[in-house]
């Protein structure tokens, strides 16, 4: 059963949420493009259709299916996902993760955040996105140092909270630093 309605405001309130991390870290811009690919047919009639409330209806959509069409066309338009930060190595002659630009980095930090507020609800706190980003580091393939960078900053937000974290973004990005 689809639940298009559900499915809208969650993307939705997860979007608002991701805008307001995004002016705390200075990255106003880029938030207010946030996902905007998710309400096109091609992301939102999947997460209708595989929409659950407690996860990312792509989960879904990979088990019964064997992949996700949604996330496939996602992470191809939106360049705060690590996915999209992979290249042909000419020397290995392989796809390979490369590093991504710091705001990008910064934007995904916004988004994990603002998603594990939406599905942990009354349960989250300021290490949620940490303990969920090291449950999947040994499967996931991503640039060496953008993982241990979004890392730094998932441990400061838990160490530090938010206001210094995202203060600490905002320079950063302002300064425009290297990881």
């Amino acid at each position: 059963m689809a639940h298009p309605i559900k499915h809208f405001n969650t993307i939705t309130k997860h979007r608002n949420k991701v805008i307001v991390h995004c002016f705390k870290a200075g990255i106003g811009f880029q938030g207010l493009r946030h996902d905007l690919s998710k309400y096109s047919p091609a992301e939102f009639i999947p997460g209708a259709k595989y929409y659950q409330g407690t996860r990312s209806p792509n989960e879904m959509e990979r088990e019964q299916s064997g992949y996700s069409a949604a996330w496939l066309h996602h992470k191809g338009r939106n360049r705060h996902h690590f996915e999209y930060w992979t290249d042909y190595n000419p020397t290995v002659k392989k796809v390979m993760p490369v590093k991504m630009p710091a705001k990008y980095v910064a934007e995904m930090f916004c988004d994990r955040v603002a998603a594990s507020k939406i599905y942990a609800g009354d349960n989250y706190n300021d290490s949620y996105p940490l303990e969920y980003f090291m449950r999947g580091k040994q499967r996931r393939t991503i640039h060496p140092e953008t993982s241990d960078f979004i890392e730094k900053l998932l441990t400061m937000l838990s160490e530090k909270g938010e206001e210094e974290t995202f203060a600490y973004i905002r320079v950063f990005i302002k300064n425009g630093k290297e990881y």
